[in-house]
C-alpha cells in the first residue's frame, strides 16, 4: 500500500477540510503550500465559481491540491465535468455515493477519496475503485455521522485495504498519533483551520473558536436526519427547542437556518448564524498561520518521528 504522502504527492500527510463557503483558493492554496493537501469545497456554488476558484488556487500554488464536491449539490453533475476539464489532481467527495461519476474520473487519472461515516460505505467506496478514504467521526463539524473516530477508523482498517485518512476531533499532533495507532495513515483537519491567518471567514467566526470549550458545541438536525455540528448559540438553541417538541414543521426549520452558514462566514453573525465546528475547538487556542499550524503537527508527533511504531 503507498503512504498517502506517495499517493498525493504532498510532504505531510494531511488532508484540509473541504468546507462549504469557507474552504476557497485562499485556503486551499495556503494548505498545499504549507505541505499539505489543499482542498476547495465546493458546496452549493455553481460550476463557473468553482472553476474560478480553481484557477485562482493554480495562480497561487503549483503544488497539488483537490475539489471537494458535495454530490447533493444540484450543480455535482456540471463540476464532476469540470473538474477533469481543469486537471484537477485530487477529488474527494461527500453527502452521496460518487459511483456515477467514478469511471470518468479514473480514466482521467484523478485520485478520488470519498468521504464515509461507516463500514458499509467504506466498503461499497472501496468496490467502486476509490483510491483512499476519508473516515469521518461524529466529532467532526458540519454535516456528520453517528459513529465516533476511535470506533470507526479500526473498523473501516479491518474492512478495506486502502489509504485511510482518519477525520473528526484531530488538532494537534496527539490527535494524528492516536489516529495512526487506530489504523489510518493520514488525517484530515478543519476546526483547527478555521483558526487561521489565511482562512476567509470572519474574525468573530475565528474568535468563536478560539474561546470554545470542550463542552461548546451541539449538534442540531438528529431528529431530522440532517445532524449538524455547531457551536453553541441563540440560533441552534432555538432550533433544539423547536424540535424537541415534535410538533415543529420542517418549512420552519428551513426557515430559521436559511443562509445561516453564511451569516457566520461572510457577516460575523454569532447568534443567527451557524457557526460550524468540531469538538476539537476546545483544543484551538489562537489564531496561527497555516503553515505554523501544519509543521507543529508533525514537529511534535511522535509517531512523524519515528517514536511510535
Amino acid at each position: 500500500m503507498k503512504s498517502l504522502q506517495e499517493l498525493l504527492g504532498v510532504e505531510y500527510p494531511i488532508v484540509q477540510g473541504g468546507m462549504a463557503n469557507i474552504a476557497t483558493h485562499k485556503l486551499a492554496a495556503a494548505v498545499s503550500e504549507a505541505g499539505g493537501l489543499g482542498l476547495i469545497g465546493a458546496g452549493g456554488w455553481d460550476v463557473d465559481k468553482v472553476r474560478f476558484e480553481i484557477r485562482e488556487t493554480k495562480k497561487k500554488t503549483n503544488k497539488v491540491f483537490g475539489v471537494n464536491i458535495m454530490l447533493m449539490s444540484p450543480h455535482a453533475e456540471a463540476i464532476s465535468d469540470m473538474v477533469i476539464e481543469e486537471e484537477v489532481k485530487v477529488i474527494t467527495t461527500g453527502a452521496g455515493n460518487p459511483g456515477i461519476y467514478m469511471k470518468k474520473w479514473k480514466d482521467a487519472g484523478i485520485i478520488v477519496i470519498p468521504v464515509v461515516p461507516s463500514v458499509a460505505l467504506a466498503k461499497r467506496m472501496a468496490r467502486a475503485g476509490a483510491d483512499a478514504l476519508v473516515v469521518e467521526g461524529t466529532e467532526a463539524g458540519g454535516h456528520i455521522g453517528e459513529l465516533t473516530t476511535f470506533t470507526l477508523v479500526p473498523q473501516v482498517r479491518d474492512a478495506v485495504d486502502l489509504p485511510i485518512i482518519a477525520a473528526g476531533g484531530i488538532a494537534d499532533h496527539r490527535g494524528f498519533d492516536a489516529a495512526v495507532c487506530l489504523g489510518a495513515q493520514g488525517v484530515q483537519i478543519g476546526t483547527v483551520l478555521l483558526a487561521s491567518e489565511e482562512c476567509p471567514i470572519h474574525i468573530n467566526y475565528k474568535n468563536s473558536v478560539v474561546k470554545a470549550k470542550d463542552t461548546s458545541t451541539v449538534v442540531t438536525g438528529r431528529g431530522t436526519g440532517a445532524p449538524v455540528r455547531v457551536i453553541k448559540n441563540k440560533m441552534s438553541r432555538r432550533y433544539m427547542e423547536l424540535t424537541k417538541t415534535g410538533e415543529v414543521e420542517l418549512k420552519e426549520l428551513e426557515e430559521l437556518t436559511l443562509g445561516s452558514l453564511r451569516k457566520a462566514v461572510f457577516e460575523g453573525d454569532m447568534e443567527g448564524g451557524s457557526i460550524m465546528a468540531g469538538q476539537s475547538a476546545g483544543l484551538v487556542k489562537s489564531v496561527r498561520p497555516v503553515k505554523e499550524i501544519l509543521d507543529h503537527i508533525f514537529k511534535e508527533s511522535r509517531v512523524y518521528k519515528g517514536q511510535l511504531k
